[in-house]
């Protein structure tokens, strides 16, 4: 997205601010893609992915302590609360985006509410003693307040890298994913020893004293007035099927995406492994979900065809997760599923911007609606994976008892990775 496309003329401005705007426009703008403030930038977005963002990827590890819970294992929805707090943030992307396209002078407000915000939703969930209201805060309250840190996040990024930005959202992004690879481990071990309540505190604590001295660097590249008020979106991207061809896929592979972080662990004990073990497991996804963020982030600023990354992505996930994971009955082979299965899928929304930049001249409203497919995906995981969980464990094909939700979730990423049919779309956007 062209940083230029998105200024217009000060002849916008109101008479009592031209003074303010000249003396902004009197300051230095500085060079996109390099330089110490844009990597300090990079570096606070990495903090704030990890801290906030690698929570409630991390809920495989709450879902297995809730389902042994005697106040809450009888609730068939405890998975809800996970996929709803990622799903909020995805869903409002339609309407996180334009927000913060206008008021781009309060960005930075936006995301310290949005940080005060995350920490007190888990505050609220301590307080929580059944599902519904673990729903409402861990979930529903979490994924909201997310909302407001990392769509303002995700303009500045744009506005510091330009020729770098799939590698600079691939960094940013592994944030989540590195944080992943230890706090499965801190989460089982707080909640072995002091149970949720406590956990959940002390995870508010950490966010906020975490996050705080990065705070000074999350600032844009430009100051607010050359960012001006936005022109109307290009929304013609409606009107094009290749917007429906990544659409569909987006939304097939987000349907599968989120169930191996919810049920490995539980999976894992299930075969009679430790929590711990259930922890390493959903670390070592996390681990190679870092890489496959930074791989995909880095090779689609370098392939024209981002449907052959689609493919391959998916592909290899469809076929990981009925060879592996179905006939998995030890440690190794659920490790290695893990593994796979992370590095394959986890730098999929860094495709997003690709998808964008060959959809429209403003990415940011496209990247919005592969969100909100991926939030609706994500939210229908939660009772679609409670209603394929049923029947004894026995030792066939998913323990038995996993088996229909270990094929619906290859069988999703297969459908996805049949995207790749629309590659002749593909080829007449090549010639716009």
């Amino acid at each position: 997205m062209s940083i230029h496309s998105e200024i217009v003329s000060l002849e916008t401005v109101r008479p009592g601010e031209v003074e303010s705007q000249d003396e902004a426009l009197r300051q230095p703008i500085r060079p996109a893609d390099k330089g110490l403030s844009a990597w300090l930038f990079i570096l606070a977005s990495f903090v704030a992915e990890a801290i906030l963002w690698g929570f409630p990827l991390s809920y495989g590890v709450f879902q297995d302590y809730y389902s042994k819970h005697p106040a809450l294992k009888h609730d068939s929805n405890i998975a809800v609360i996970g996929t709803v707090a990622t799903s909020v943030y995805y869903l409002g992307g339609p309407l996180a985006t334009p927000f913060a396209a206008r008021f781009q002078a309060w960005q930075r407000h936006m995301i310290i509410i949005g940080w005060l915000g995350c920490a007190l939703s888990l505050l609220a969930a301590s307080f929580a003693t059944s599902v519904p209201g673990l729903i409402a805060t861990q979930g529903f309250l979490y994924g909201f307040a997310f909302l407001f840190v990392n769509y303002p996040l995700l303009r500045m990024l744009n506005e510091w890298f330009i020729e770098r930005r799939g590698l600079a959202y691939g960094i940013m992004s592994t944030g989540a994913g590195c944080s992943g690879v230890g706090l499965p481990f801190l989460l089982e071990s707080l909640l072995a020893k002091y149970g949720y309540q406590t956990t959940l505190r002390a995870m508010a604590v950490a966010q906020f004293v975490t996050l705080l001295p990065m705070i000074p660097f999350i600032k844009g590249r430009l100051p607010a007035s050359r960012r001006g008020t936005l022109k109307k979106g290009d929304f013609n991207f409606f009107k094009r099927p290749l917007f429906y061809c990544f659409a569909f896929t987006n939304f097939l592979e987000a349907l599968g995406y989120y169930i191996p972080a919810l049920y490995l662990p539980t999976y894992a004990t299930s075969l009679g492994l430790s929590g711990t073990m259930g922890a390493l497991i959903l670390a070592a996804n996390n681990l190679a979900t870092v890489f496959g963020q930074l791989a995909l982030g880095y090779i689609t600023d370098r392939v024209n065809n981002v449907l052959v990354l689609v493919f391959a992505s998916s592909f290899v996930a469809a076929v990981a997760t009925f060879a592996v994971w179905g006939f998995a009955s030890s440690l190794a082979p659920l490790l290695s599923f893990s593994l796979v299965f992370g590095l394959a899928t986890g730098g999929f929304p860094c495709l997003w911007n690709k998808f964008g930049s060959t959809l429209s001249e403003d990415p940011g409203h496209v990247y919005s609606f592969m969100a909100f497919g991926k939030g609706v995906g994500n939210i229908l995981t939660g009772p679609i994976s409670a209603l394929l969980l049923m029947g004894p464990l026995t030792r066939g094909y998913g323990l038995g008892r996993f088996a229909p939700l270990i094929l619906y979730t290859g069988s999703m990423m297969l459908a996805s990775s049949m995207g790749i049919l629309g590659w002749p779309l593909m080829r007449q956007a090549g010639k716009r």
